[in-house]
């Protein structure tokens, strides 16, 4: 078995400090890809995660970057640093966004409805996880263009929540990128790049969620860790055909070979 299966690869994930972003962003690092790690605010939880790559065996790369994914100026930059620091840019994950906590810290216990949003809680959400996204992806998909491969894995979540009452305006979001994914996939056709969605498929324990949740509920989130499995196997050549669907990675099944997981896992993008 191949331990470093995406070895000399370069890759972006954006909101890499904590939760799903820092698990893959660590999944990536130990598969043999160099990555950069962003986020808007919190260097401390960037540093936390380079050092947890260093001790890894093999000394895996985790280049951590303060970067707002609303400014295409840092957009831009991040790219640059990939292309400058690692001499390629093969897989970009969207994975940056901001949760319902920011319309209503009792969002779990049901949210406010959207006419009470806060105005500004529902721009920030909206500017981060759609065109945050764009932006990345804006900028890093020439650079895969004219190499003649690469990846852009958007995270998105399950269609249930996208449809539940009181999730305005998160759940518009991910319908906007979902919709966003088999665009840019049909966009890309024949191009090399390749872009799919990847979700955990239920609540899992990243910074979305309240620090007063009771330890009884967050016991029963998933682990940010599901999401690597079926992250490798996208980032990886056995992928080159899968474009324009989402993996659901509490589907995805160890056991299996990867094309075969990927299958279990596998659905349209967008709302087949």
């Amino acid at each position: 078995m191949d331990l470093r299966p995406l070895d000399g690869m370069s890759a972006i994930v954006t909101g890499g400090g904590r939760g799903l972003g820092r698990a893959m962003a660590l999944g990536l690092a130990r598969a043999g890809a160099r990555v950069i790690a962003t986020a808007a605010r919190e260097a401390t939880e960037l540093e936390a995660v380079e050092l947890a790559a260093r001790a890894y065996p093999g000394e895996p790369v985790v280049l951590p970057m303060l970067a707002d994914v609303t400014a295409e100026r840092d957009c831009d930059r991040v790219v640059q640093a990939a292309l400058e620091r690692f001499g390629r840019l093969d897989i970009l994950v969207n994975n940056a966004g901001r949760g319902m906590k920011y319309v209503d810290e009792n969002f779990m216990d049901g949210a406010a409805r959207f006419w009470n949003a806060p105005v500004p809680a529902w721009r920030l959400i909206m500017d981060v996880n759609v065109n945050g996204s764009f932006l990345m992806a804006r900028c890093a998909t020439p650079v895969m263009m004219r190499a003649g491969w690469g990846r852009i894995v958007n995270i998105s979540m399950n269609h249930e929540t996208m449809r539940r009452p009181g999730f305005s305006p998160y759940g518009p979001s991910k319908a906007a990128l979902e919709s966003a994914t088999i665009i840019w996939a049909q966009d890309l056709a024949g191009t090399g790049v390749t872009v799919n969605a990847l979700l955990p498929g239920g609540a899992s324990r990243t910074g979305m969620i309240p620090d007063k949740v009771p330890e009884q509920v967050r016991a029963r989130l998933l682990d940010p860790a599901i999401m690597v499995p079926p992250l490798l196997w996208l980032a990886s050549r056995e992928a080159d055909g899968c474009t324009g669907r989402r993996l659901v990675a509490s589907r995805w099944r160890t056991d299996l070979g990867g094309m075969e997981a990927a299958e279990q896992a596998m659905e349209s993008a967008g709302w087949p």
